[in-house]
């Protein structure tokens, strides 16, 4: 499958090597890749630092981080390379980089069939002024967001948050925007719940964070894209994120990659199915109450071949 390319963007000076420091360092068995502009700003606790050579630290936690020198895409291929692959690959931009610029550059299809572009993270000062959000180029790194992190949230008063979250909100509807005290963001957001691993549950799953809850569904069949669509479209509002693997009507014997946030949904094909496992297997995340087992079975069995 796809090594799934976690994007973090952010003006200068907004946190976002804080928020790479925390994952590095709670990465809780997950190999993450991460690829920085200067990883020397890397501040990673001195007993995970296993190693350093050739640009690129080791870390004993299994997680590596690397400097971004020359060509994303030579650097992207040389850690598919590596022996394990990552489970995950976190791009750290830089605060003057408009973050299109490198979505475009990982559309590539030499890419697309290796790592697969998940989820894109805005990283926000919370204390921003909102005539500093008239600027271009902080427009464009929001606008690119599926998830959109405040952080020196504890700066900031409760009138100015909820400015700048009505702010954000305007900018970049679709987004889901959390606050990431010292770079904590909800891991679900983030990384979803790997869909092999989410068994058919009668109730949701919660992630550690509160406020979103985890709800799988599975058909022993094919699904039928077009109606598979139709149904993403009428669950899109209430979703945080959405993640799973399913074989279509269309394209019977093999399985499609299917990634949404922020509104924007991906699918990339994927491997043969496995004998055993449903033909379909998706994940959403929501808000604790915004969507029930009852209307989300309702929605997704229209989906089913033969239905």
């Amino acid at each position: 499958m796809p090594v799934p390319i976690l994007l973090v963007t952010g003006f200068l000076g907004a946190g976002k090597t804080t928020v790479v420091n925390h994952l590095l360092a709670h990465a809780e068995g997950r190999r993450i890749a991460a690829v920085v502009n200067d990883f020397g700003a890397i501040n990673i606790d001195a007993e995970l630092i296993a190693g350093a050579s050739d640009g690129v630290v080791s870390l004993s936690n299994g997680c590596i981080c690397c400097s971004l020198e020359g060509d994303l895409l030579r650097t992207l291929a040389t850690l598919l390379r590596r022996d394990p692959r990552p489970d995950y690959i976190v791009i750290e931009t830089s605060g003057v980089a408009d973050p299109s610029d490198i979505v475009r550059n990982l559309m590539d299809p030499v890419i697309l069939r290796e790592a697969l572009l998940e989820t894109v993270l805005c990283v926000m000062d919370a204390t921003t002024p909102l005539a500093a959000l008239d600027d271009g180029l902080q427009r464009s790194q929001l606008r690119a967001a599926d998830v959109v992190a405040l952080s020196k949230i504890d700066l900031a008063d409760e009138g100015a948050g909820a400015r700048i979250r009505e702010a954000i909100r305007a900018l970049r509807a679709p987004a889901v925007v959390v606050d990431a005290l010292h770079g904590e963001i909800p891991a679900a957001l983030l990384f979803p719940v790997d869909v092999d691993r989410v068994p058919r549950e009668p109730g949701p799953r919660r992630p550690a964070e509160e406020r979103f809850e985890t709800l799988s569904w599975t058909s022993e069949r094919p699904v039928s894209l077009p109606r598979l669509q139709q149904a993403i479209g009428r669950l899109a509002p209430k979703l945080a994120r959405a993640k799973g693997l399913f074989e279509t009507v269309e394209q019977p014997g093999w399985l499609m990659v299917f990634q949404f946030a922020g509104g924007r949904a991906t699918l990339a094909t994927g491997e043969m199915p496995a004998p055993g496992v449903p033909r379909a297997r998706i994940v959403f995340i929501a808000e604790i109450g915004v969507l029930s087992r009852a209307e989300l079975d309702g929605i997704m069995e229209g989906c089913v071949a033969g239905e």
